[in-house]
C-alpha cells in the first residue's frame, strides 16, 4: 500500500506540474481517491501511469476502460463542479469518474452513473462501494436516453464518445447547466463544455480528446468496413455505401507517390487542427488503419504509429484517387518533434495534390485547431443560414455550426 500511495502521488504531482490540472477541487478530487481501488487487478505499476487501461473487450475489441487520468482532468475542470450539484455521467466504467465527481458535489450533491453493460455496472457499484463512494447511483440502461428519473441535471458527462448529441441529454439539463461530451466534429473528436443557453447549447471550451465510442440505440452510423481478405486493415468513411470495397483495396495496393508539403508539424496539430480542416471540406475525407502484428506490412502511411501493433492516417479517398498524409519515410514517430508533412499517393496524384494545398492553406491560415473554436448546437429542425466564416455540419438530431470568432474568416465555405 506504500507503494500505492507514492505511485498516486506522483501521478497527481505530474497531472497538476504540467498544468493539466489546475482547480483545486480537482485536484482535491483525484489526491483523495486512489485508482487503483477501481482496478483491483491491474498491477500498480499500470495503474498509476498516466493512460487509459482497457477493461472490457468484445470481439477483440476494447468497449470500456480506465480513460486516461489527464483527459479525466481536463474534462471534470471543463465541467466546472462545485459542491451541491446534481450530476448525470453516461459511462460508468469502472466508476472512477463518478467517485472523483461524487468528492467534488459532497453530500449535498448527487452523481448518477449509467451503463449499458449488466457486468460494469456490477463492477462498478464493487469498486465504488471499496473506495467508500457507495451514495453514487448505478443505473443499468441505454446511455443514450438519459436518467429521466433524477432530472433535471445540473451538469451532464460523457465519458464515451457520441456522434450527436441525443436529445435526453440536452432535455434533461438544467436550464444554464454544462453539458460535457467527446463529440465527433468533423474527423476527430473534441471535448466540449457546451453551456445551456435557451434553444441551444453553446461551447465554453473545446479540448482535443480520443474515447471509445458510445454503444447501443444512440450509437454512430457504421461508416467502418474491412479491406482485403485478412483482418486488421480498415477503412473510416463518411458513407460506406459510396465506397467500393474491392476498388479502394486495389488502389491501396498500386505503388505509391510521395509528396513532401514543404510544411512542418507536430502530430497534436494534425490531428487537432487540419484533420477538421480537411474534413469540413472533403467529401471524402477518411481514415486509414492498420490493427494488430502486421500493421507494419499494411499500405497504411505512417502518420501515427505503434510499431508492431498499429497505424493510422488521414486523407481521402475516391474512386481512382487517393491521398493520405504521413510522416517521412523512416521517422519513427517519436513525439513531441516537429516533422515534415507529406502526402502519399495512390492512384492518380490529383487527390494527393489537393491534400497538399490543404496543408498549405491551413498554415497560412494560422492553423485554426481546437483553441478557439466555438461551437454551437442547434436542433435539427432548426433553420440556419451560416455567415461567411462559418461551417455548418447536420447530424441526426443536432446541427452544428462551427466557427473561430477570434480569427478573421481567410475563405468563405464552399457550398
Amino acid at each position: 500500500m506504500a507503494d500505492a500511495a507514492d505511485l498516486h502521488r506522483a501521478l497527481i504531482d505530474g497531472l497538476v506540474r504540467r498544468g493539466s490540472i489546475t482547480d483545486s477541487r480537482v485536484e482535491a478530487a483525484f489526491r483523495a481517491i486512489p485508482r487503483h481501488l477501481f482496478l483491483p487487478r491491474v498491477p500498480l505499476d499500470e495503474v498509476y501511469r498516466d493512460q487509459a487501461i482497457p477493461t472490457k473487450t468484445v470481439d477483440g475489441e476494447a468497449v470500456s476502460s480506465s480513460s486516461q487520468p489527464e483527459i479525466m482532468a481536463v474534462m471534470l475542470e471543463q465541467l466546472e463542479l462545485t459542491p451541491g450539484l446534481r450530476v448525470l455521467e453516461i459511462g460508468a466504467g469502472t466508476g472512477y469518474n463518478a467517485a472523483l465527481m461524487a468528492h467534488i458535489v459532497g453530500d449535498k450533491g448527487a452523481v448518477v452513473t449509467v451503463d449499458v453493460d449488466e457486468d460494469i455496472v456490477d463492477g462498478a457499484l464493487a469498486h465504488l462501494a471499496a473506495a467508500g463512494s457507495g451514495s453514487v447511483q448505478v443505473v443499468l440502461g441505454d446511455g443514450g436516453l438519459g436518467y429521466s428519473d433524477g432530472a433535471p441535471y445540473d451538469r451532464v458527462i460523457l465519458t464515451v464518445g457520441a456522434w450527436d448529441i441525443a436529445p435526453a441529454w440536452w432535455t434533461q439539463l438544467r436550464p444554464g447547466g454544462r453539458l460535457v461530451l467527446p463529440l465527433a466534429v468533423g474527423g476527430a473528436q473534441k471535448s466540449v463544455a457546451f453551456v445551456h443557453a435557451g434553444d441551444h447549447l453553446v461551447s465554453a471550451s473545446v479540448r482535443d480528446c480520443v474515447f471509445m465510442r458510445l454503444r447501443g440505440e444512440f450509437a454512430a452510423p457504421p461508416n467502418r468496413f474491412d479491406l482485403g481478405a485478412s483482418p486488421g486493415l480498415r477503412l473510416y468513411v463518411r458513407d460506406s455505401g459510396a465506397i467500393d470495397r474491392a476498388a479502394a483495396y486495389a488502389l491501396l495496393k498500386r505503388d505509391p507517390v510521395d509528396l513532401p508539403t514543404g510544411v512542418e508539424v507536430m502530430g497534436r496539430e494534425v490531428a487537432g487542427g487540419l484533420v477538421l480542416w480537411i474534413s469540413l471540406r472533403e467529401p471524402g475525407f477518411c481514415w486509414l488503419e492498420a490493427l494488430g502484428p502486421e500493421a507494419d506490412d499494411r499500405p497504411v502511411p505512417p502518420l501515427y504509429v505503434v510499431p508492431g501493433k498499429y497505424r493510422s492516417a488521414a486523407g481521402v479517398c475516391e474512386a481512382a484517387s487517393a491521398g493520405f498524409y504521413m510522416r517521412p519515410s523512416g521517422d519513427p514517430g517519436s513525439e513531441p518533434r516537429p516533422f515534415e508533412l507529406y502526402v502519399r499517393s495512390f492512384g492518380e496524384e490529383h487527390t494527393a495534390r489537393r491534400l497538399r494545398e490543404h496543408v498549405r492553406a491551413w498554415n497560412g491560415a494560422g492553423r485554426p485547431g481546437s483553441d478557439g473554436l466555438r461551437i454551437r448546437a442547434l436542433r435539427i429542425e432548426t433553420p440556419y443560414t451560416p455567415a461567411v466564416h462559418e461551417w455548418v455540419v447536420d447530424k441526426r438530431w443536432t446541427r452544428l455550426v462551427l466557427d473561430w470568432p477570434d480569427r478573421l474568416a481567410r475563405e468563405a465555405p464552399s457550398s
